[in-house]
């Protein structure tokens, strides 16, 4: 019997992660998250770690593959109309540098201040935080951008 585990999927949002723990789980799988307490604890770090990681058998996945696309061809039959609304009210984002729609909006990783905050830094001798520049994120090359 080949008892080995395999990271499954990896997710951004520690919420979305445990869902799909718990189907799995109800289905009788088992399985755990790996770097969950640190995604939710401090969120900034989601992409340093490499998000929350799903850990399933090895022996279990082509099971897993079936069970969550049938679950998600039901999802997608019984809210075609909220799609199609939510596609005419709100553009898809997508990454400008490589395609991809694994785009989130948050803080930003690079220019994380302004330069008014750094100079209010500097003028008060301490480094206070007090508020960070926020933008969109893809996960999949790392660029950061606004929305055009």
């Amino acid at each position: 019997m080949n008892d080995k585990t395999v990271v499954y999927s990896t997710y951004y949002n520690p919420m979305e992660a445990n869902i799909i723990r718990a189907k799995l789980e109800d289905s009788g799988f088992a399985c755990f998250l790996a770097d969950e307490n640190v995604a939710t604890i401090q969120p900034l770090y989601n992409q340093a770690i490499g998000g929350v990681k799903l850990i399933v058998f090895e022996r279990d996945v082509e099971a897993i593959n079936t069970l969550l696309a049938e679950d998600n061809s039901l999802a997608f039959d019984s809210s075609a109309e909220i799609v199609s609304d939510q596609e005419l009210t709100e553009e898809q984002l997508i990454c400008p540098e490589c395609g991809s729609k694994n785009v989130g909006y948050g803080m930003a990783t690079k220019k994380k201040f302004s330069w008014w905050v750094t100079l209010t830094s500097v003028l008060i001798g301490i480094f206070i935080p007090f508020k960070g520049n926020k933008c969109n994120h893809c996960y999949d090359c790392g660029y950061e951008f606004e929305k055009s």
